[in-house]
């Protein structure tokens, strides 16, 4: 069993990027704050696949070449092998909850 409150765990750049409030055995999950004008560089997994579920606000994705604006109750699926790309095009923070699964550490390719 874990219980975390996400109140417990920082964000990766102080504020804002993405933050784990789980990581493995089978899955892991976060959540993912973008100030605005900020973005998550493009990547993709190997074997992994990432969902994000849009809590606050819109984001921009680009998933293999593919652009759209996700917005609050959205949920945006990237398949293993798919580049995605995120960025805040809107005036307030955003925030998408996502889950990776299967939890395999190094499996994120830089693009």
């Amino acid at each position: 069993m874990v219980k975390i409150n996400e109140r417990e765990v920082d964000y990766r750049f102080g504020d804002s990027g993405p933050k784990y409030l789980m990581r493995g055995p089978k899955i892991d999950f976060g959540l993912v704050k973008l100030k605005p004008e900020e973005d998550f560089p493009a990547h993709y997994h190997n074997e992994v696949e990432e969902s994000f579920y849009i809590l606050e606000g819109e984001i921009h994705f680009n998933v293999a070449g593919n652009e759209f604006d996700a917005k609050k109750g959205d949920l945006v699926s990237c398949a293993p092998g798919e580049s995605h790309y995120l960025i805040n095009n809107s005036k307030s923070d955003a925030i998408a909850a996502f889950v990776k699964s299967p939890s395999i550490k190094d499996d994120k390719v830089n693009i």
